[in-house]
């Protein structure tokens, strides 16, 4: 009895031990959210355009007038990025 007691602890303790190590190295692996959002879109047309949407939608107090869509994922990122940079941004900074 005593023995299977010893056995069990070392199971658990070791399972505990691979579970923790392999979580941290799935979270070191994965990028984080922020990474994502820190791309640098400013030269991007569609990122000049969603600036533009944001900075009007913000001078006539509207939220997100105009919804558009593009074709690639990263089109889509850097509009909304613009969008939002303008949109939080003072329009009296840009006149």
């Amino acid at each position: 009895m005593r023995m299977n007691l010893k056995q069990c602890v070392w199971i658990v303790a070791m399972t505990l031990a691979i579970g923790i190590t392999g979580g941290t190295a799935r979270i070191a692996a994965s990028p984080s959210p922020q990474d994502q959002h820190d791309q640098d879109y400013s030269k991007n047309k569609n990122y000049q355009v969603g600036m533009r949407d944001g900075r009007d939608d913000s001078a006539h107090n509207r939220d997100h007038s105009k919804k558009r869509k593009f074709k690639k994922d990263d089109d889509q990122k850097a509009y909304e990025a613009g969008y939002q940079t303008g949109h939080q941004s003072n329009p009296q900074d840009h006149r």
